[in-house]
């Protein structure tokens, strides 16, 4: 998936825009008060997942907000007087693996852009007829039996995404009451909290980025919930603690790197659930974990992206 598998430390900047811009159908809600914001339209070739993470993650440090996919490429925003040509023209050409983009920009009319992203953007989603997953501006109706607040921020993980729903619909259907739990990549925090609600005695997240750790402490604090740990860091940080349910939706690259260490903290008959990746890649998925003691037990899939399970032997 990644080109230059070598490169730890691009992978490491990679998984870090990852957590917050999943294969960019991610749906972001900024705190943006009225002011004017330029569009920039981006058209990249090759059009992949792995170009446009890297275009947004130049972006993001260079005073971009938010980011859209787009049947060509991507669409980004920033205030007009965090936008600069310059530093685009460089991002453009200093690009680190093989791309042609091409880009033009518009200037957005003056709105209020927080009305604009709840409106448009984020919308309460329903996993499993059991469980609303929304936000503080929504007021769902409804009876359900796992009501999750989550206020995303520009964390990865409001149960719109493919992967998210598919391990939120596997967590559903578990038995956690008094099982540890691990969510790397934790982003918004949303599968630790369901898997708290669902009976979990103790869950750690983790997440490698800032503003996930954050949203991540927020949405457990907005939820009540208080039998979570979360951590900002890596796989480095494991070792000290095992446990009987690891999750894991983060991507291709990062779940190979990182499986043989989530192998080394789970408990036997332990639980590996995986995500982030498509259908075609299980099987390297897949045999990574044979070669940890981790058999395959079987997967979900939604539009072609996977969730894969498999127990500790």
């Amino acid at each position: 998936m990644l080109v230059c598998n070598n490169c730890k430390q691009l992978n490491r900047k990679i998984n870090t825009f990852l957590h917050i811009l999943r294969r960019l159908n991610a749906t972001f809600v900024l705190s943006i008060k009225q002011m004017k914001y330029i569009q920039a339209v981006f058209e990249c070739d090759p059009n992949t997942e792995v170009v446009r993470d890297i275009l947004a993650d130049a972006l993001a440090k260079n005073g971009f907000e938010s980011f859209l996919s787009s049947d060509n490429g991507l669409d980004a925003f920033a205030p007009f007087p965090s936008y600069s040509k310059e530093s685009v023209d460089r991002i453009i050409n200093d690009f680190i693996i093989p791309a042609n983009i091409q880009y033009t920009v518009r200037e957005l009319e003056d709105r209020n852009w927080n009305e604009e992203w709840e409106k448009n953007y984020f919308e309460p989603i329903v996993i499993g007829n059991s469980c609303i997953i929304y936000s503080s501006f929504h007021h769902p109706q409804g009876e359900y039996l796992y009501r999750i607040l989550i206020d995303p921020k520009m964390a990865f993980g409001t149960g719109h995404h493919q992967t998210t729903s598919l391990v939120l619909e596997q967590l559903l259907t578990m038995e956690l009451l008094d099982k540890s739990v691990l969510d790397m990549g934790c982003g918004t925090g949303v599968l630790a909290i369901l898997a708290s609600m669902r009976g979990a005695r103790r869950v750690t997240a983790i997440d490698i980025d800032d503003w996930a750790y954050e949203n991540a402490l927020e949405n457990i604090r907005l939820n009540g919930i208080h039998s979570i740990t979360v951590y900002q860091g890596g796989a480095e940080l494991l070792g000290d603690e095992t446990y009987e349910v690891i999750l894991a939706n983060i991507n291709k690259n990062i779940l190979l790197q990182d499986i043989p260490v989530y192998s080394s903290v789970l408990n036997k008959d332990g639980l590996l659930i995986t995500s982030g990746f498509y259908e075609e890649d299980i099987p390297e998925i897949l045999k990574i974990c044979e070669t940890n003691n981790l058999t395959f037990i079987g997967f979900s899939e939604k539009d072609h992206w996977v969730c894969m399970c498999c127990r500790k032997i």
